[in-house]
């Protein structure tokens, strides 16, 4: 049998690799063995980062939420609570846009959160 060489397959390959880590500091973006490593962990890395992502922004949420309702005298935890048994049904992503952008509209939402959690009490 002769030996076969992979030819353009492998010639495609590398340039899709090679593509990829353009930027990358030093050996990791011209050596073909560091290029590929470098590649799997830059991929591991921004699968976990995009889940990271999601963690972090509702961790932002809720401590702006937590900051604006301290500041109109209930906690998060009854403000949240209150919600629920108002069934108010905004996220924490418009809550934290609205403390921020809307302060009266958000007002309104924590004194119905209140009336809500106070008639349960």
């Amino acid at each position: 049998m002769p030996r076969v060489c992979k030819g353009a397959a492998r010639r495609q390959s590398k340039k899709r690799i090679f593509k990829a880590v353009s930027g990358f500091r030093g050996p990791r973006s011209k050596n073909w063995r560091l290029a590929q490593e470098a590649l799997v962990r830059a991929q591991v890395y921004a699968t976990v980062g995009r889940r990271r992502k999601k963690r972090d922004f509702r961790s932002l949420w809720i401590t702006r939420i937590s900051a604006a309702c301290r500041s109109r005298g209930i906690r998060y935890g009854q403000f949240i609570f209150g919600m629920k048994l108002a069934q108010v049904g905004l996220n924490r992503k418009m809550l934290s846009e609205m403390a921020i952008h809307d302060p009266e509209g958000f007002d309104k939402v924590v004194e119905v959160a209140k009336t809500a959690s106070a008639a349960t009490a």
